[in-house]
């Protein structure tokens, strides 16, 4: 890559970097949350892009209950915590590199974090921490 090409390509990952943990939604449902466990959201990563956040405890939905199908999780919705509506009982599905062993689970919930179009960023199962 010539370094006149270089610069504009590394801005606009960053720009793109950036634009993704934007994306995290707020409702201010977690005030008052206890500070261990908002902590916890704002710092949990993807399992599979490290750099990335969770996408935001906005977009979190207790998933207490999951059931292993094949080689892969499915989340159970059991909860609402998050801006979008998903209903409880929903099962979904959860790609193997996004489940989250890593960082212990402070919640006493399983917490799963959906984005748009029902993409997961991760699974933090109940037993997980």
């Amino acid at each position: 890559m010539q370094p006149t090409t270089a610069r504009p390509v590394l801005a606009a990952m960053w720009a793109l970097l950036i634009a993704a943990n934007a994306f995290a939604r707020d409702g201010s449902q977690w005030d008052g949350q206890d500070s261990r466990i908002k902590e916890w959201f704002e710092h949990l990563k993807q399992p599979d892009h490290p750099r990335l956040s969770c996408c935001g405890e906005a977009d979190a939905y207790e998933a207490d209950r999951f059931e292993v199908e094949g080689d892969h999780y499915i989340a159970i919705i059991t909860g609402h915590r998050a801006v979008t509506d998903i209903p409880v009982g929903s099962r979904i599905p959860v790609p193997n590199q996004k489940m989250k062993f890593d960082a212990g689970n402070p919640t006493g919930h399983g917490i799963i974090f959906i984005g748009a179009r029902r993409q997961v960023f991760c699974y933090v199962t109940p037993a997980a921490g």
